[in-house]
């Protein structure tokens, strides 16, 4: 299980990667960012011509269910895959 402070740290090291994930990493990193920190998304799926936001809403949605313990879990797995 990945406690807190590992989790803490991958997300800091999240932002210092060698090199710019691709979009759909990026994506995935948010998602279970928010599910490790907030749980399941609320509030309605975002409308309009805002892409970014139906995008990161729609990674985020598709985690319903998945438990703050594996999504940090997950978080750091792949954050320590991507730093290499």
């Amino acid at each position: 299980m990945t406690t807190q402070e590992e989790f803490e740290a991958a997300a800091q090291r999240a932002q210092q990667l060698p090199a710019k994930p691709s979009n759909t990493v990026l994506l995935q990193l948010y998602a279970l960012y928010k599910q490790a920190t907030e749980g399941d998304s609320t509030g309605p799926r975002p409308g309009g011509f805002d892409f970014k936001a139906i995008a990161k809403y729609d990674a985020w949605h598709q985690l319903t269910g998945l438990s703050k313990d594996a999504a940090r879990q997950q978080y750091v797995e792949l954050v320590n895959e991507l730093a290499g």
